[in-house]
């Protein structure tokens, strides 16, 4: 690899933490071909612009940092039972003949392995993971319209390509997944193109349901989604506590805790 101008090694390295959740400077020194030091140095930058979070050997994210936006594969190992709890719930709202939309997320994709099975389903999706999942031994008649874009840390596919077919799109069912949602901010993600993207899904669809883990009740994004209000459904596992439950059931026309088994 030709040695990058600084900017762009720092970028390099912050599109790393970004994707994994942490770095180690080792690492980074190997695939960047420059010297610990020079990785410190950048290190060190990035955490007084307060880009990251300097920790012993490497970097992580700030823990509270509502741009935070981590990878596919960090989040894809976090809170597993819940998510398939969620995905089966979500799975029983398709029928045949259906067409659906599912945003790029670890729950839509939970949902995207077993929606393998119903048969003569249209699905349209901005992510290559859930159309690969899609892609493998589908059931007969399933259609999946794989929206372009560029790639995100999360693995979306975002810009005008994605929002331009969009608006030219409408489904009968959307699946929504979210960084997190709460009262104050309702559902948000870091991304600001995600969150553009996520919009549309929304409103070129004839019902949207939220599939969210009980861990994201509380958690805000930088860039704001929908109120709780824009939504018709919402489905997460029975770990919500009392008061999160009151608060949801006052905003959301159905809401759904699945149990975790």
């Amino acid at each position: 690899m030709p040695e990058l101008l600084p900017d762009r090694r720092r970028r390099e390295i912050l599109d790393r933490v970004r994707a994994a959740g942490a770095v180690r400077v080792a690492d980074l020194a190997k695939e960047l071909e420059v010297s610990d030091m020079t990785v410190r140095r950048d290190l060190e930058r990035l955490a007084r612009d307060g880009e990251l979070q300097k920790v012993h050997g490497g970097a992580t994210l700030p823990s509270d940092s509502s741009a935070a936006e981590p990878g596919f594969a960090r989040k894809s190992g976090l809170q597993l039972p819940e998510k398939a709890a969620v995905a089966a719930a979500a799975e029983a709202m398709v029928q045949p003949g259906m067409s659906v939309s599912l945003n790029s997320g670890t729950t839509t994709h939970a949902l995207a392995r077993i929606l393998r099975r119903v048969p003569d389903i249209t699905v349209v999706t901005n992510s290559p993971r859930i159309a690969e999942a899609l892609s493998d031994t589908p059931a007969t008649g399933q259609t999946v319209l794989l929206l372009g874009g560029v790639r995100t840390p999360s693995d979306a596919l975002v810009g005008p390509l994605t929002t331009a077919a969009l608006r030219t799109l409408h489904v009968d069912l959307c699946f929504l997944g979210v960084h997190g949602l709460s009262e104050r901010n309702g559902l948000t993600t870091p991304n600001m193109m995600e969150a553009e993207v996520n919009r549309l899904f929304l409103e070129r669809s004839d019902r949207c349901v939220v599939l969210a883990d009980s861990s994201k009740w509380g958690l805000a994004g930088l860039h704001r989604i929908a109120g709780l209000d824009e939504v018709d459904a919402v489905v997460m596992d029975d770990g919500l506590d009392a008061a999160a439950r009151e608060t949801l059931t006052q905003h959301v026309p159905d809401l759904r805790l699945e149990p975790v088994r």
